[in-house]
């Protein structure tokens, strides 16, 4: 490949939102699209499903929760493209409502891989996304509610302009030991640990959206959240309202802001529109 060919890649992206949004940019972005999955046997399934449709996309592994292989992808997007121009961070978990697994577990496990594991991958290739570049995070209006579930320090907090990336990533990790040692309630937290997962999310992307305007200004790179709705996926099961394709709609219009826009950026976007925070 050469470096002149433009890439968007999408991590966790064999099924649901993350191959409805691999399925649209094949359709729509002027380059390659990458789709990413943990498991190799269902992310090349995933690949030939979207080749019977006329579709093109590439694969790589990618397990968001090991460093190793987002170094190892990164490395591959370096080699073959010189840098990335689009990146839907998707992957993520959920533990259903009536999972026997102990709290302390859920919220452990459901935090490193959508906070600290989106925290991971962006760190490592937000340095090669080439200019005009688009990030979006998936989150969810779940994180909104759990701020306002928070108690009112900890919405301060959380609510700062100042905060910093590593003050976030203290914050998660209270949350997780506070649910260990069965505090979390009397230290202000909620009792939803995809909620606070999707909070870190959402504010990470603030964060990291200011961090760009510091660094890489001129570049205009448009990193945002966004909340694709109640999707009728595998983690919200049948109750889910919206289909796979109408979930993919806001992600897709924040990965394809044409090179000359300047918003949204460091927001949270739901139905294409800015969120209050």
């Amino acid at each position: 490949m050469s470096s002149c060919t433009r890439v968007a890649l999408v991590t966790g992206a064999n099924k649901g939102i993350g191959f409805a949004v691999t399925r649209e940019l094949c359709r729509r972005f002027p380059g390659d699209v990458v789709l990413t999955a943990r498991d190799e046997a269902r992310g090349r399934a995933a690949v030939q499903q979207l080749q019977a449709e006329g579709l093109s996309p590439r694969f790589h592994q990618l397990d968001v929760d090991d460093l190793q292989s987002i170094r190892a992808l990164r490395d591959f997007l370096r080699r073959e493209y010189g840098g990335l121009n689009v990146l839907v961070n998707n992957a993520g978990i959920a533990f259903k409502t009536d999972d026997p697994t102990p709290f302390d577990i859920q919220a452990e496990l459901t935090l490193k891989t959508n906070f600290f594991a989106t925290r991971n991958v962006c760190t490592e290739l937000l340095p090669i996304v080439k200019p005009h570049g688009r990030v979006v995070n998936i989150s969810s209006l779940q994180g909104s509610k759990a701020l306002e579930d928070c108690s009112e320090a900890l919405q301060e907090r959380f609510r700062c302009d100042t905060l910093t990336e590593g003050d976030l990533v203290d914050l998660m990790k209270k949350f997780v030991e506070d649910v260990k040692n069965e505090m979390h309630g009397k230290e202000g937290w909620p009792d939803s640990a995809y909620g606070v997962s999707k909070l870190g999310v959402t504010v990470l992307s603030r964060i990291m959206a200011r961090q760009l305007d510091e660094t890489r200004k001129a570049d205009r790179i448009l990193l945002n959240a966004c909340c694709p709705g109640w999707v009728k996926t595998d983690m919200a099961g049948d109750q889910g309202s919206r289909t796979l394709e109408q979930g993919a709609e806001t992600p897709v219009y924040l990965a394809l802001l044409p090179p000359d826009a300047t918003e949204p950026h460091g927001q949270l976007v739901r139905d294409k529109v800015v969120q209050d925070w």
